[in-house]
């Protein structure tokens, strides 16, 4: 390369288009090419491209970039993004309605990464991972949040064992983010009503391979203090707070696409926490000069709904005071009373004693509505059968499409590496062609699983003593002995996600004998790593979080049960990747679907789970383990629960432990082996949301 061939002002845009893309979050070559710029701050900044280029001059950018291997690796991630916005894999025909009309997709939280924290648990993980397959198909799409500031939490264990909640500001400087702006430059704004207040509500773009993301904010020095830090924090705050949220996000997120001069062909409410947009658009029909009734049908036509909540109490719902307090001055722009606007939200409107329901308004509001599993939809057809009248819960007109996860950004680089080398750089364009798929994995060697899991294993270990040598030291503690946690030998069991009581975090401890014998066998050792947060008012959940952590400090489980705090998706995709085993034993059927069990396929784990949500429809008897059978239960919580927990002691016992330690003379684990293949054969094609965005395409978005 000589000098005159190279121009530094074209290679630096490609460097800063690259990092403003977020598809970098599932492409591995980006991650590396950033990873290697700067690999202390891409770690302490949560892997984030716009921080390593923020602590990077041009002049040493421009030196870098003069080596040809990193040229070199610039031009190829470059031209990869440049192949992947221009290719769509989907017929034309498919996706023909949403050229010039997006599909426009609200949710309370969207993770597509780490390093842009503005979710909390599932569901903006699959938020998160809809949006990735959305622009994999080529859909034109755009989703709409909150910019939380100072996103969930970070999740810190004091030495009692309890969780303590730690909030800090992102600077959006650091992060892959732009503001909106007008045509003069300025911040662009809209405004919405709260209570006697005008808050103006700004929004900042996020590029997600082709899909698009809004994040609105309140917090601009014309608001009053107390509208400022509405969307610091996901979930934040009391039933005030989350009404004035739910404000901003429903109406505040409709006007700013009206004034971006957008026109979604379907607007898509991702759980009720929206579905106020329904009423700003019923607003902008009265405005054309229709009555409210030809209105509500107008808003219909544009709307769909996936309700992901099994029980009723798990509902937002907000008392009449509440809604006349917060929404009085837009209820007079409808020209209706409070008790016709609150009938919007109730499953009897004539009961004044009924309060306001955002799923009630949302299925109202909805042309189409859907559960997120078919298990799932089954209980949310019972549970609103009251808003049908004459129907029966199975003519309730609630389907449902089973939730996946995005394969690429759940896949280890090394099995990622196995993929490639095996089947062929196009690998995971066959999951979406069973035979070739089927094919391709029967091929894959048995000694090459195995030393992928060893190595996952491995690399799962020295995360987890790292994380907890570094939780030592803040403790003021020494940290010696964390090295002796964990063996790469030993069955290793995950368990990591919400820490919700109906979850049962514990379930494994219900017999403390027994799981002490299980665990406690040196013949065939198993350990066991939690992680999790809980809720900041559920301190029942944080209960549970400190029984883990006791149980953890007990001589019979230490070096073998470890809990690891903080969880965000960093620590999850080490551990779906590292684990050998997904332990899920929620209480059915609580378990809406469930997605984390899915991430650990293609990496070689295995799932273990109760027949509950996704599980219980990809179980085929070879391809994992069911902790008791696909059944309803009449019995009492505590009876079920007892009765779960001897269920999963048997399986851990007689099918686990002794297929993974049935080692044939050359030390592979041969039947496990094969599991592992069923279970890559047969659930990676079903159970990611490229399926899913297509089923939505054509069941919700294309329905009429």
């Amino acid at each position: 390369m000589t000098q005159k061939s190279f121009h530094f002002a074209d290679e630096r845009k490609k460097v800063y288009e690259l990092a403003h893309n977020m598809r970098w979050a599932f492409d591995c070559p980006t991650q590396q090419f950033f990873a290697k710029l700067s690999p202390r701050v891409w770690d302490r900044s949560s892997h984030n491209p716009i921080a390593v280029l923020n602590e990077i001059s041009d002049q040493e950018l421009h030196s870098r970039l003069l080596n040809k291997e990193t040229l070199t690796e610039l031009n190829s991630c470059y031209d990869s993004l440049c192949r992947y916005i221009a290719k769509v894999n989907t017929p034309p025909q498919m996706l023909k309605k949403f050229e010039k009309h997006p599909v426009a997709y609200f949710s309370a939280e969207i993770g597509i990464h780490e390093s842009l924290p503005i979710y909390s648990g599932g569901l903006g993980i699959l938020s998160g991972d809809h949006t990735k397959s959305a622009s994999d198909i080529g859909l034109n799409f755009i989703g709409v949040t909150l910019f939380y500031r100072q996103g969930y939490f970070t999740q810190r264990i004091n030495s009692e064992g309890w969780q303590l909640e730690e909030y800090a500001q992102h600077d959006y400087t650091n992060l892959p983010i732009t503001p909106v702006t007008d045509e003069g430059g300025n911040l662009a704004k809209v405004q919405v009503q709260i209570g006697r207040s005008l808050v103006s509500v700004a929004a900042y773009k996020v590029l997600v391979g082709r899909s698009i993301l809004y994040l609105l904010e309140t917090n601009l020095p014309e608001n009053e203090e107390h509208y400022r830090d509405l969307t610091s924090r996901v979930y934040g705050g009391d039933s005030t707070t989350r009404i004035s949220q739910e404000i901003i996000l429903g109406i505040g997120g409709a006007k700013i696409l009206r004034t971006l001069e957008y026109e979604p062909a379907v607007y898509h409410m991702n759980e009720g926490h929206s579905a106020f947009l329904t009423l700003e658009l019923l607003h902008e029909q009265m405005l054309l000069g229709k009555s409210i009734h030809r209105a509500v049908e107008e808003v219909k036509k544009k709307c769909v709904f996936t309700t992901h909540t099994p029980v009723a109490a798990g509902h937002d719902r907000f008392t009449q005071d509440l809604i006349n307090f917060s929404l009085s001055g837009f209820v007079s722009s409808l020209g209706i009373s409070l008790d016709e606007f609150m009938g919007y939200g109730r499953v009897n409107p004539s009961d004044k004693a009924e309060s306001f329901c955002m799923t009630v308004l949302a299925l109202k509001m909805s042309r189409g509505a859907n559960a997120v599993s078919e298990l799932n939809g089954r209980v949310s057809r019972q549970m609103w059968t009251g808003l049908y009248p004459g129907k029966k819960a199975e003519q309730v007109p609630i389907g449902h499409i089973t939730n996946g996860i995005h394969n690429l950004t759940w896949l280890s680089m090394e099995a990622r590496a196995l993929y490639e080398n095996s089947i062929g750089p196009k690998w995971h364009e066959k999951i979406t062609q069973p035979a070739s798929w089927k094919a391709a994995i029967a091929k894959l060697p048995d000694e090459e699983i195995w030393a992928l899991r060893y190595t996952l294993r491995r690399r799962l270990i020295e995360f987890v003593r790292e994380k907890m040598r570094k939780q030592q030291i803040r403790y003021g503690n020494s940290s010696d002995w964390v090295e002796k946690i964990l063996s790469a030998d030993a069955l290793t069991i995950g368990f990591s996600r919400r820490f919700a009581t109906y979850k049962r975090a514990p379930l494994i401890f219900t017999d403390m004998d027994r799981a002490a014998r299980i665990l406690g066998d040196p013949k065939r050792p198993i350990q066991i790593i939690f992680s999790g947060k809980a809720h900041p008012r559920d301190d029942a959940g944080k209960a549970f979080i400190q029984q883990v952590i006791r149980l953890s400090r007990d001589p019979r489980f230490t070096g073998r049960v470890v809990f690891l705090e903080d969880y965000d998706m960093a620590v999850a995709r080490q551990l779906i990747a590292g684990c050998d085993l997904w332990l899920n034993n929620p209480r059915r059927p609580l378990e809406a679907s469930g997605t984390s069990g899915q991430k650990v396929i293609l990496n070689g784990g295995l799932n273990c789970s109760v027949m509950d949500g996704w599980w219980r429809e990809a179980y085929n008897g070879k391809n994992g383990f069911s902790i008791g059978e696909d059944k309803d239960s009449q019995l009492s919580v505590d009876q079920q629960d007892k009765i779960d927990a001897a269920n999963l002691y048997d399986v851990i016992e007689n099918k686990v432990i002794p297929l993974f330690y049935d080692r044939v003379a050359s030390g592979l684990p041969l039947k496990w082996i094969k599991m592992i293949k069923d279970s890559i054969r047969t659930i990676a094609p079903i159970y990611n949301t490229d399926r899913m965005v297509r089923e939505y395409v054509t069941k919700y978005y294309l329905a009429k």
